[in-house]
């Protein structure tokens, strides 16, 4: 699946969960913070996309072994 209809689904869906919880509001404060832990992941990968790094790690220099002290 390409990444930006990856992230527009995922938009979609984030707004659908907020429009819903707007319109009808949950019973009480254990369903509404259920229902942050789905909506904070949909919203991530609407904003930042499916990859997580988006910048090359770089790579570790050699360690050089030391020289016992005399």
């Amino acid at each position: 699946m390409s990444p930006i209809l990856l992230r527009l689904v995922c938009g979609l869906l984030f707004s659908a969960l907020v429009l819903g919880a707007v319109v009808r509001p949950p019973e009480n404060l254990t369903q509404g913070l259920g229902m942050l832990l789905p909506a904070s992941m949909l919203l991530g990968v609407a904003l930042r996309g499916p990859r997580r790094n988006l910048i090359p790690k770089k790579k570790a220099a050699p360690v050089s072994p030391s020289l016992p002290d005399v």
